[in-house]
């Protein structure tokens, strides 16, 4: 890269929470430059940086921040719980904030630093009525007319959780994309598998709907441990063991919270050619 590209090009930080691992881009103070093209590109882990999602920080004119996500093949994604902790922590620590609130596709959140240093992230009520997670047709959330007999939670995207005896035995990488693209889902799903391990503890892994597998999925980890109560299997609080490490679910009266490890790996710059041949 010349040097000049490191003052005309784009900054990014390479991010993750319990291994789901982002591209973040910081658009405050300019205008948004994702487009699907660019966010395509760049989530190419050959070609590109490679992310599971991508997520822009934008101004907001009604709270601190906004958030935009993509996934990696160019779509949109309404939550990522994961990329909002890690994005909430650098945001907190550049104001010098124990507490923010932020704006994305779900509306209103905010998010808490807790007295051992971890940020927690209110998600969010959980939606739990057919048109809003949403599904095709009025079937019951809590038992999915499909094999498995799933659950479907809204948490600002879908998810369809599906609880087994070993998670680890499951075919994720065959049943993953059959189930995302199942016509009872029109924005397609996220799916999610777990199992119980102890009381307040579950097993998950997650197949995240326009990107494959992931180590961990904050949305998911909150569905998953909203659909495990409303089936009488855990409290309202739980940690979930992903193949990223652990995080922890805290389903209170305002929201669904949700915490765990972020860790900020690199920063570098996108050349203004590389930008220039994917916009």
């Amino acid at each position: 890269m010349k040097d000049s590209d490191i003052h005309t090009g784009l900054p990014f930080m390479k991010m993750h929470g319990a291994g789901n691992d982002f591209v973040v881009i910081d658009s405050r103070g300019r205008e948004a430059v994702m487009t699907a093209g660019l966010a395509q590109a760049l989530g190419d882990r050959n070609r590109g940086v490679g992310f599971d999602q991508l997520a822009e920080i934008t101004d907001s004119d009604e709270a601190d921040f906004g958030l935009v996500f993509w996934n990696s093949d160019g779509s949109q994604a309404g939550a990522c719980g994961n990329a909002t902790r890690c994005v909430s922590d650098f945001v907190m620590r550049g104001l010098g904030a124990e507490t923010i609130s932020l704006v994305t596709a779900r509306g209103g959140l905010r998010a808490e630093r807790a007295a051992d240093g971890r940020v927690w992230v209110n998600m969010g009520a959980p939606q739990l009525d057919w048109q809003s997670i949403p599904l095709a047709r009025e079937v019951d959330h809590l038992h999915l007319p499909l094999p498995g007999d799933p659950v479907a939670v809204g948490m600002g995207n879908p998810h369809c959780v599906h609880f087994a005896l070993d998670a680890e035995a499951v075919d994720l990488a065959g049943l993953g994309p059959v189930i995302e693209h199942d016509p009872l889902f029109p924005q397609r799903t996220n799916v999610e598998f777990a199992s119980l391990i102890s009381p307040g503890r579950l097993r998950m892994r997650v197949w995240e709907r326009g990107t494959g597998i992931t180590l961990a999925c904050g949305s998911g980890a909150c569905a998953t441990a909203v659909a495990a109560h409303l089936r009488g299997m855990i409290g309202p609080k739980v940690v979930l063991e992903v193949d990223g490490g652990e995080l922890e679910v805290d389903w209170r009266d305002d929201g669904v919270w949700l915490t765990g490890p972020v860790a900020r790996v690199f920063d570098g710059v996108l050349s203004p050619d590389y930008i220039a041949a994917h916009r």
